[in-house]
């Protein structure tokens, strides 16, 4: 029999000549070659459960003509979603498998559940997935689905690390999820047979556990069909038909197969990792891509029995408690791609990789030294699908109404799947997920990346390689970058500009002393032939980042953010999405997207909140009302009647454009949403001297009387045309740009020569983050989500309700205001100087209220802000007088800080200073 220490050792002389291996192997003891057995650790796979001569027989059972919902792929998310979907209600669902359940990757899965991670989403997630298998299947069923409640282990081995998991303990405070950081002597205790030398604690949860695919998935398809939904294996889908409505949109009208077609509305693309490929069916694209993924079964060992799970991520090694022994498995930095996904490719292995594999082996061992001298009884490698941004696809596609997405899941549709079903049902079935779901939702991403196989491929790359990194609040990617670079891209490069990335775009993050730093192609850490960069700048600076302290370049940012509120600062924003709608219908479709009354006199700006049925805020942006034109220019399109201007956070710019469409089409509105965000730049100058500075660049009066806030002109700058308005993000005096690309830089430069003597500065968005949480402005996906009101916002004032005009989102507002708020977005100081990023426990009077969302430094005020919602934990309403008798402390890292609430900014709380006022 193998063991772990002579696999290790046959390895070594290949890994050794890997670019991408690290410190050398130490000699092990000799034993056998590594084993080529190939099989899983459970005791029942659905595999042995099936007739051979079945598929020749064709589908399990006859294929109905229609379905209200048909969801392709039988693994843990097909399963999750159709019996979420019975629960739901919906009559007429029917999961369609190629093969049988679990057949593709769900079988081989390690089913390991983890109940804290650095999200508060995911954390609600995984809590109901240990909901579902723990409990509720078996109270539906009778049936035990193999869950296991052995605890789970998170390893740190430097400083870092454990302050990583003392975040997430705070954080499991707000959920009710029971976490303690140990000593390595407490967890030698816990765990007696691991190596606590090298410790700096761990963090121990002991309502973790392990899940086993084949029992939970035949459970949850028991469920389902209970509840009237059908399952049909051995039933491949051929292809996806599609029809085109009056008004030009493509929806979903059936699915193809080899046994005949089923005419449905809607279709739930749960394949996995030939999720590629059914997407290709119906002309969506679905940017993942398959991986080998590998973990090895020991032998017994004595002594194992009842230990938790244990991730050392350091050493990117986790060990599965499985009986009496353990599977070991991790992410290397050199995963193999699985380049020709095959469609026969059923509860099949491929043959481990050793060389690949080893450097796990080499952690296990320095953590369990009882490894060393262990069999290896068996090696499970197998496809995985993993996304971009290491998050899974789900949602409604932007190119099929009707196809949803519930794929790419990284490794842990296991452990996400119960979460993540339940979400994907409640957006079917009410069109929208209960939960804010955009990090998972398919139009985070620009259509120009969801089909360019280079940019997902290094992104893939680097999120497996880097899954069990420490998650800092201010890291960047380093693959995929470049993508989509702004017009002053090069000029700010040369100035110092540390670029950020999102979603494609390259923004400005903060500028360098240091002089340029660029961001290189990606060198895929090294490995597969490739020379991983030496002396990279950007790099440098990344890594400073690194911490969960005030980083290196901390007085930086402040000198930019003290110089936009002394003099001014010019931030480069042409990133922002930029849209113009209009058409005959604009005027019906504005009132309706746009929480507030935006069908002013054109020449003005109305800064709004766009919502969704439940009346959470899906966006929030400025609107401005043009004057109708029948010569087009790069400012605005020719257009009668109605026109408006869009500006919204290009992060967040597909997910916009994708809501208004689908609303445009579900309200039948004859508008036209055009996208020039490509086309035009947008330059802001914000501070007291920007009047003065605007002014010489400007043929325009700047006067409050002449040029009033919330307004905008078509106005020259240098000699070009822009369009100005007079708008703040940072609690200013100042002004927005929007300028026609090829006129960026000349009026740039213009507004840099201008600025030189009133001591103008270039700034980024670190700065804009400081100042802006400073001024108590709300950012969406941060302050603002899908699930949040704008009346526990605080944005009340975005929303015409005092009128009588009905608006998306207008019918759950009034209910909220009748019924009372059951929490409230509230802004937290701290007087003692200590960073703190959000995840932070929110108490009150000594009880957890809540978690922090977002936070930063105030530079002006002195003090760290942050903002988070809080409950009562009686569950009444939370009034303004709840909010302010309560004492006040955040939790970071374990440790309580005092803090004072505020109903306002403690910035310019009358908001003098956009007024022009100083």
């Amino acid at each position: 029999m193998a063991s772990l220490s002579r696999a290790l050792r046959v390895a070594a002389p290949c890994l050794r000549r890997s670019p991408a291996q690290g410190p050398g192997l130490r000699p092990l003891a000799s034993g056998a070659g590594p084993t080529t057995e190939k099989s899983v650790p459970y005791q029942r796979t659905l595999k042995e459960a099936q007739d051979p001569s079945a598929a020749a027989r064709g589908p399990s059972r006859p294929l109905p003509s229609t379905a209200s919902v048909v969801v392709i792929g039988g693994g843990s998310l097909g399963c999750q979603t159709l019996y979420h979907l019975a629960k739901l209600g919906v009559s007429g669902a029917v999961l369609l498998e190629r093969e049988w359940l679990t057949s593709g990757t769900t079988w081989h899965t390690a089913g390991l559940l983890w109940q804290l991670r650095p999200s508060d989403v995911e954390v609600e997630l995984l809590a109901h997935t240990r909901r579902v298998v723990s409990r509720d299947l078996e109270e539906e069923t009778g049936l035990h689905t193999g869950w296991i409640q052995n605890g789970g282990l998170f390893i740190a081995s430097n400083r870092q690390r454990l302050d990583e998991y003392k975040r997430l303990m705070s954080l499991g405070k707000a959920y009710g999820v029971e976490s303690h950081v140990l000593s390595p002597a407490e967890t030698k205790a816990l765990y007696p047979l691991m190596n606590v030398d090298d410790l700096f604690g761990t963090l121990y949860v002991p309502h973790d556990g392990t899940m086993d695919p084949a029992g939970t998935c035949s459970t949850l398809a028991r469920a389902a069909t209970a509840r009237g939904a059908q399952v049909i294996e051995n039933c491949p889908v051929t292809g996806i038909r599609v029809r085109t409505d009056d008004f030009g949109v493509r929806r979903v009208a059936a699915v193809e197969t080899e046994h005949g077609s089923v005419q449905t509305p809607c279709v739930v693309n749960c394949a996995g990792v030939w999720a590629g490929a059914v997407g290709q069916m119906a002309g969506v694209k679905v940017p993942l891509v398959a991986m080998h993924h590998a973990y090895v079964v020991t032998e017994r060992i004595e002594g194992i029995q009842n230990m938790p799970n244990v991730r050392d991520h350091d050493a990117s090694v986790y060990l599965r408690l499985q009986g009496d022994a353990l599977s070991v498995g991790g992410y290397e930095a050199n995963p193999i791609f699985w380049e020709e996904v095959s469609d026969k490719f059923a509860f099949g292995l491929f043959d481990l990789d050793w060389d690949v594999f080893a450097q796990h082996t080499e952690g296990a061992i320095r953590r369990v030294p009882v490894l060393e001298r262990t069999g290896v009884k068996s090696t499970v490698c197998g496809p995985e699908s993993f996304t971009p941004d290491h998050k899974p696809l789900m949602g409604e596609a932007p190119e099929l109404r009707g196809f949803y997405l519930g794929c790419g899941f990284n490794s842990a549709g296991m452990m996400l799947g119960g979460g993540c079903g339940q979400e994907l049902a409640h957006w079917i079935v009410h069109g929208r997920p209960e939960k804010d779901m955009h990090g998972y939702d398919i139009r985070r991403f620009h259509h120009s990346l969801t089909d360019h196989s280079r940019w997902i491929r290094e992104r893939s790359h680097e999120s497996y390689a880097k899954n069990y990194s420490v998650v800092f609040p201010h890291d960047e990617p380093l693959a995929g970058r470049n993508m989509r670079r702004g017009p002053l891209h090069e000029e700010l490069l040369a100035r110092g500009c540390v670029f950020q990335e999102r979603h494609g775009w390259e923004r400005p993050g903060w500028f360098s002393p240091q002089g340029a730093a660029p961001v290189l192609p990606y060198d895929y850490c090294g490995a597969y032939g490739n020379r991983a960069h030496e002396d990279y700048a950007y790099g440098r600076l990344l890594a400073a980042e690194h911490t969960f302290d005030f980083p290196p370049h901390h007085d930086v940012i402040k000198k930019e953010c003290l110089a936009c509120r002394g003099a001014a600062a010019v931030f480069d924003m042409s990133y922002f999405g930029k849209f113009y709608l209009v058409g005959p219908d604009a005027r019906m479709a504005a009132d309706w997207l746009f929480s507030a009354d935006v069908s002013r006199p054109p020449g003005t700006t109305v800064y709004t909140c766009m919502l969704n049925h439940q009346g959470g805020t899906e966006s929030d942006l400025t609107v401005s009302r043009l004057a109708p034109g029948p010569q087009a220019s790069p400012l605005a399109p020719a257009f009668e009647g109605d026109g408006y201007y869009l500006a919204v956070g290009g992060a967040v710019a597909q997910h916009n454009w994708s809501h208004i469409t689908t609303v445009l089409q579900d309200r039948e509105f004859r508008c036209q949403l055009i996208d020039s965000s490509e086309d035009l730049g947008l330059i802001s100058v914000q501070g007291p001297a920007s009047r003065a500075i605007l002014q010489e660049v400007l043929d325009a009066d700047l006067s409050n009387e002449a040029f009033p806030f919330s307004t905008h002109k078509l106005v020259r700058a240098a000699g070009q045309l822009v369009r100005a308005m007079r708008l703040s993000f940072v609690g200013e005096l100042g002004w927005e740009l929007h300028v026609p690309r090829l006129s960026c830089l000349p009026v740039y430069r213009a507004v840099m020569a201008a600025g030189a003597k009133h001591g103008l500065v270039n700034a980024g968005y670190r700065a804009i983050d400081s100042l802006s949480i400073e001024k108590g402005y709300r950012h969406w996906h941060a302050d603002l989500r899908p699930d949040d009101s704008p009346l526990e916002a605080g944005l009340a004032f975005t929303c015409k309700l005092k009128s009588t005009i009905p608006f998306l989102g207008r019918e759950a507002l009034e209910r909220q205001q009748a019924e009372g708020l059951r929490r409230r977005l509230v802004c937290f100081t701290v007087d003692e100087k200590v960073p703190m990023f959000g995840l932070e426990a929110i108490w009150r009077d000594g009880q957890v209220v809540g978690h922090v969302r977002r936070a930063d430094f105030g530079f002006t005020v002195g003090k760290t802000l942050a903002y988070g919602y809080i409950r009562d934990p009686s569950g009444g309403p939370v009034s303004l007088d709840f909010v302010k008798s309560g004492d006040y402390a955040l939790e970071r890292m374990g440790v309580t800080y005092p803090a004072q609430a505020h109903l306002k900014s403690p910035f310019d709380p009358n908001s003098r200073r956009v007024k022009g006022i100083y």
